[in-house]
């Protein structure tokens, strides 16, 4: 990672069902099982991502 703040973020439910844009954001942000966890640099477009998946995913910290 660089030297940018960083934001952890774990999935907590299923894609399944869900649009396939939904499913894509998940993929593109390291996440595509339940539990696991992802951290990631705290950029714009990695907010507007969890936003788009806010009630499939929480932040950890960051």
């Amino acid at each position: 990672m660089s030297d940018m703040a960083s934001i952890t973020v774990r999935q907590t439910a299923s894609p399944i069902r869900r649009a396939k844009d939904q499913r894509a954001t998940l993929v593109g942000l390291g996440l595509n099982r339940v539990g696991r966890v992802a951290t990631l640099d705290d950029t714009p477009s990695v907010r507007g991502m969890i936003r788009k998946v806010q009630h499939m995913v929480e932040v950890v910290e960051g």
